[in-house]
């Protein structure tokens, strides 16, 4: 009960900075949509609350921030991003929570799968709804040519604050405890 508390906390934290984050580049929009800066809440939200709490963030936040602020267009920008944030924040989530080793390898290996998850099922709506084949080089175009700056920050500040969270003993890297585990291998 007092974990749910605490993720629910912090999932409304992550959605608030998700609301927020856009206006630091929101004034030259080209700039913001190549630094992602809704991406870094979700992703954070899905790594210390679960799965399940930054899916929803991922979900509400690009929709919420709409009906707010009037950015992104609820249609198709806002849909869109909705469907590939809730990805983003579901799939780094899931991996990173079952994941053997829980450290800054297991991050980065959950990170880059989510990514390209998140955006390879945005594309597919998008060009769905539009009639039109998904590509490999429609992926690559949109995926990295057109947010490489976003990805490089990501990849860059959430293991930094990961790993700065587990200094502090907030967010503890670990390993999942194995059968031959006894009190005294574990010392």
């Amino acid at each position: 009960m007092k974990q749910n508390i605490k993720n629910t906390v912090l999932a409304a934290m992550f959605l608030a900075l998700g609301l927020v984050l856009p206006f630091l580049t929101g004034q030259i929009p080209r700039i913001g949509s190549m630094l992602l800066p809704m991406h870094i809440p979700v992703f954070l939200c899905g790594l210390i609350c679960g799965w399940q709490y930054g899916a929803a963030v991922g979900l509400i936040a690009p929709i919420l921030r709409s009906f707010l602020f009037g950015m992104p267009p609820l249609y198709p920008t806002a849909v869109a991003m909705a469907a590939e944030l809730l990805t983003y924040g579901l799939v780094v989530g899931l991996m990173y929570s079952k994941s053997r080793w829980q450290c800054v390898i297991s991050l980065y290996r959950s990170l880059l799968v989510a990514m390209i998850a998140g955006w390879g099922v945005t594309e597919i709506i998008i060009l769905g709804i539009g009639g039109e084949a998904f590509t490999w080089e429609a992926f690559m175009a949109g995926a990295f040519l057109n947010a490489i700056l976003g990805i490089i920050i990501q990849l860059i500040l959430i293991p930094m604050i990961m790993v700065a969270l587990n200094r502090t003993g907030l967010v503890r890297f670990h390993r999942a405890k194995q059968p031959s585990d006894t009190a005294e291998n574990l010392k």
